[in-house]
């Protein structure tokens, strides 16, 4: 066997024994953030997928849906993975815009039966609840209403 070849075998049998680590010590995550932040990008794959299969989905919508899908896929990224924190931001950003956009064009209900993660989670990154109204941040709206009803500083609210 040729030296460049047993490289190449090597470096595809450290990445996929990586994978299956990080599987493993996926799986023993306590429910909590960590644990919805490691199954985040599964869930966006498999509502691509399901998405791109659906034909009650519009064309431009599944185009916009497997352009991101290809981008969560691709081994080329703005921000290299191994950075931490920071290194998948650019696969979560990409990802929450491409499915803003599809629940623009694709009714709630087809993309919550998409999902297969945490409900909250998904309405958490469309802003929305699930049944179409907007989601109203708790922390935001104390900023914008003093104790007294008033807006903020003593000013009345607009």
């Amino acid at each position: 066997m040729s030296g460049w070849l047993r490289v190449v075998l090597l470096a595809v049998a450290l990445m996929v024994g990586t994978w299956a680590l990080l599987l493993l010590v996926a799986r023993r995550l306590p429910p909590g953030l960590l644990r919805d932040l490691a199954g985040f990008v599964p869930d966006c794959v498999t509502t691509i997928r399901r998405l791109r299969g659906d034909p009650r989905v519009p064309r431009r919508a599944k185009v916009v849906v497997a352009l991101a899908g290809l981008w969560l896929l691709s081994p080329i990224d703005l921000l290299p993975e191994f950075l931490p924190v920071i290194g998948p931001l650019d696969d979560v950003v990409v990802v929450a815009l491409a499915l803003r956009y599809a629940a623009r064009q694709v009714p709630r209900e087809l993309l919550a039966a998409a999902w297969p993660g945490e409900p909250r989670l998904l309405e958490r990154l469309l802003g929305v609840d699930l049944d179409g109204s907007r989601r109203v941040d708790p922390a935001r709206n104390a900023r914008a209403v003093g104790p007294d009803g008033s807006g903020p500083e003593g000013r009345d609210a607009p």
